[in-house]
């Protein structure tokens, strides 16, 4: 008997779990594993400032981290540019040192053609140096070597180096008389200025 009563309150028990559970509200289901999720937490008024100025603070450092770096990539660009620059520079300085002595063999051999006595002027000998001469002045064209114009130019001291300045009835003030040595450039520069007689 006594088993008989306590399976029956047993089951009522049960029974009322169950209409308990039944009776729900959907709203109050959702709230359960919310509210067993948050936890409350309490910080004093003064660490909260705190810890919003250490955040400030941090961010100011990022920003100046952030703004160095972007200043020091920019000017290590503006280095390596610079370093190629200059290494082109020197690269081109170099060939035109080297151009140079080349430049006074050649004038060597001009002078030698316009001074060739009489006697050897037709021979094979003679017509050996022309082909030399004109070997040298086609490897010198190859490498883009050029003749600055200046045969009855205007004087341009950029390009051209004045020995003299003359009175001269037949040219006109700063036109050039006579070139004495003959000048080049290499591309945009400069290899040797034309040395030339100007009339005044």
């Amino acid at each position: 008997m006594a088993d008989k009563q306590k399976k029956k309150k047993n089951e009522e028990e049960m029974v009322e779990e169950f209409v308990e559970k039944v009776e729900e509200t959907p709203e109050e289901k959702k709230k359960e594993p919310a509210e067993e999720n948050q936890e409350m937490v309490s910080v004093p008024l003064k660490d909260y400032a705190d810890q919003l100025e250490e955040l400030d603070d941090l961010r100011k450092k990022v920003d100046e981290f952030s703004a160095g770096w972007q200043r020091e990539r920019a000017d290590f660009s503006n280095y390596r540019k610079r370093m190629t620059r200059d290494q082109e520079f020197q690269r081109s300085s170099s060939r035109i040192e080297i151009i140079r002595k080349y430049l006074d063999v050649h004038d060597d051999l001009e002078r030698a053609l316009k001074n060739v006595p009489e006697e050897v002027k037709q021979t094979d000998w003679t017509g050996g140096i022309r082909l030399i001469d004109q070997k040298l002045r086609n490897v010198l064209e190859s490498e883009g070597v050029q003749r600055i114009p200046a045969e009855e130019q205007e004087f341009d001291p950029n390009l051209h180096e004045a020995i003299s300045h003359e009175e001269n009835p037949d040219f006109k003030s700063e036109e050039i008389i006579e070139v004495v040595q003959q000048g080049y450039t290499l591309g945009d520069r400069v290899v040797r200025p034309a040395r030339v007689r100007v009339a005044k």
